[in-house]
């Protein structure tokens, strides 16, 4: 459920007066994170990375409560769910955007993540989940990134990850992230939070 706030009767008060009205309001961190628990389970399941990547993501995101109170005009909403957008090839070569509402099970997220852009792709159709809060993500796959700065539109403000071609190394593999958000939702200490959580949650995967 989607439910207009007001602001100054939220932790986030003194930020929404200061950055609100800022011309980008945007702030991007970026971590190299060590993926190579991620790509083992995704080996041994048959579950595509893209996938169980978007599973931390929301398992993480889901643990912070900043995450769920969302600037949007001169407004800030309130949400109960969250969901993961990804972002498509579709079948006339361009891209449709997808989302994908977050689940504990990472079985049932991955079940809906492989129909829900399988459909977007053929169907060359965007989706979005209108009541749940969005986390968006990108991965630029063709070639190996040390950090992406998204553009800042004015329309979106949720909270943006975006990744290259993860690094296979000798003894582990590593995946720079760029993470994306606006500063009236959140300071860049919930954004530490946020990525450490990632981290724990990639590494805590099981099978």
């Amino acid at each position: 459920m989607k439910t207009e706030i007001n602001p100054q009767e939220t932790t986030r008060a003194y930020a929404f007066e200061m950055w609100m009205k800022s011309p980008n309001p945007m702030v991007t961190l970026v971590k190299t994170f060590n993926v190579s628990r991620l790509v083992k389970v995704s080996h041994q399941t048959g579950m595509k990375f893209m996938a169980v990547m978007c599973w931390c993501i929301g398992k993480a995101a889901s643990e912070i409560e900043e995450f769920y109170t969302l600037p949007e005009g001169d407004k800030v909403f309130r949400y109960d769910r969250l969901a993961i957008n990804a972002i498509v090839p579709n079948c006339q070569g361009g891209i449709s955007f997808c989302d994908i509402p977050f689940s504990e099970d990472l079985q049932q997220f991955s079940h809906d993540y492989l129909r829900l852009t399988a459909e977007a792709a053929k169907g060359c159709k965007n989706t979005s989940l209108e009541d749940h809060v969005i986390v968006g993500t990108s991965a630029v796959v063709e070639t190996e990134l040390d950090c992406i700065v998204n553009q800042y539109s004015g329309i979106f403000n949720n909270p943006f990850l975006v990744w290259g071609k993860y690094r296979k190394g000798l003894f582990k593999t590593t995946l720079p992230i760029s993470f994306q958000f606006h500063h009236a939702q959140m300071d860049g200490s919930h954004a530490a939070r946020f990525l450490n959580r990632l981290q724990e949650e990639i590494d805590d995967l099981r099978i």
